[in-house]
């Protein structure tokens, strides 16, 4: 029997740069191909010379489209990697706007860096482009919802729902008679437009994230946090920008703002979604009804509630607007994009709010500014934060340490080793403890770059 070796180059006690690599019988088998982001010595780590031979790596299999599960296959193959990148035909969708999108970002950073002046480097460079982006969708390869694709000699792998977004999945990958179970992002059980994560009885080993490891989501309606947040705001005349992730959390959030005005609770006021990437990501919802279990119709009347902004033009023209609004803007943590923008428009009027919706990495804008920094730098300047800023209760896209405990928990006997992968080194260790202590099963979070036989 071949031996298995697994290396973790990536989301190894931190929650980006998702990538494990497995050599089993002559073949090197990526799993997830992430960008780092957050800190900065995380984010150098993409520009660090890939640690074996990309042209090495046969083939990646993606769990889910989000940039730190993905948006390394364009660096990849620019260094050489040529094989197949298999995954969720949604996510395979996805992927076709958020790396060209990343690629391109990273341009407008660059071309921004060299015209203000404020980068170290003499000539700043993407990490890549997004026609470089767009080329990389010609190794893609789609597999449905629990069919076995045979990737290699005695090498096959299936995917199943794991909620968290369109597309996203647990991967079972088949090792000759061993069996590997890589949680990718574990979503809600009850979200309330994506279908829950799929259950597995057995698995020789499991890596499991362990986003939040270390906590549990409020027992509150997000709609009530969001009221509570927005209302005050809203009726004084004030923006609130609304960091989001284009995919998954910027529709959730258009479906509440949409009954939240319908039932009165909130002004109606004008919602503006200003990210080209989330305009493209609403549109996939109705091709991916196995991942979503609301009304494709309904869908479509909530999303065409809302004005979605193109154009750099009219992105510029919102920060000169000061009428009650909503600005919903990728990035998420607030690390790049329109948002930073946003934030540098109407973070220095106490009129205004900066409202998260999800989870905040170390290091990020966004984790900044919830420990309560005032002064956040934004292209080169020094930008001072007089708005209000709070945190969405209960809208993240990954389970809490109950909900991943449960899900683990369909195992009819415990793995020979479990991994706590994709957290914090507080909340992965806070994870190990838990499966530790109420599940007996051997546990272990594992560093940057080790290597384990199995």
């Amino acid at each position: 029997m071949s031996n298995i070796k697994l290396t973790f180059l990536g989301a190894a006690q931190t929650v980006t740069g998702s990538k494990y690599l497995v050599e089993y019988a002559g073949s090197q088998i990526l799993i997830d191909c992430g960008l780092f982001q957050g800190l900065k010595p995380l984010r150098l780590r993409n520009w660090d010379d890939f640690p074996i031979k990309p042209a090495q790596i046969d083939h990646v299999l993606l769990t889910h489209a989000h940039i730190d599960h993905s948006g390394y296959i364009p660096r990849l193959k620019k260094l050489g990697f040529h094989g197949k990148v298999y995954c969720t035909p949604a996510t395979q969708k996805l992927c076709r706007i958020l790396l060209p999108d990343c690629g391109y970002i990273q341009e407008e950073d660059a071309k921004y860096a060299r015209r203000k002046g404020y980068s170290k480097h003499k000539n700043p460079e993407p990490l890549y482009t997004a026609e470089e982006g767009e080329k990389a969708l010609g190794l893609f390869r789609s597999v449905r919802f629990g069919e076995w694709q045979d990737i290699a000699e005695g090498i096959s792998a299936q995917w199943l729902p794991a909620g968290h977004i369109l597309g996203a999945a647990h991967l079972m990958l088949k090792l000759g008679s061993r069996k590997i179970l890589f949680s990718g992002d574990i979503g809600r059980m009850n979200d309330e437009i994506l279908v829950p994560p799929t259950p597995y009885k057995e698995a020789d080993y499991v890596l499991c994230e362990s986003t939040y490891g270390d906590r549990l989501h409020e027992d509150i309606d997000p709609r009530d946090s969001i009221s509570r947040d927005t209302k005050p705001v809203l009726e004084r005349g004030g923006t609130v920008v609304i960091p989001s992730f284009a995919v998954g959390r910027t529709q959730q959030l258009i479906l509440y703002m949409y009954e939240l005005m319908k039932r009165g609770d909130i002004p109606r006021v004008p919602v503006y979604v200003n990210s080209p990437m989330a305009v493209n990501a609403t549109d996939i919802y109705d091709d991916c009804s196995d991942s979503h279990r609301i009304d494709c119709d309904y869908l479509r009347k909530v999303f065409d509630s809302v004005t979605y902004v193109n154009s750099v033009e009219d992105s510029k023209e919102l920060n000169l607007n000061r009428e009650a609004k909503v600005i919903i803007s990728a990035s998420g943590m607030a690390t790049g994009g329109r948002v930073v923008h946003h934030i540098k428009a109407f973070g220095p009027d106490r009129n205004n709010m900066i409202l998260f919706a999800g989870y905040q990495a170390a290091g990020t804008r966004g984790r900044k500014l919830l420990e309560g920094m005032d002064i956040i730098r934004i292209h080169g300047e020094d930008v001072k934060i007089r708005c209000d800023v709070a945190q969405l209760s209960n809208m993240s896209a990954h389970a809490d340490y109950r909900e991943m405990l449960n899900w683990l928990g369909n195992l009819e006997r415990g793995p020979k080793n479990t991994f706590i992968t994709h957290g914090e080194e507080n909340a992965a260790d806070a994870m190990r403890e838990r499966i530790t202590h109420e599940m007996k099963w051997d546990c272990h979070v594992p560093a940057y770059m080790e290597s384990v036989d199995l």
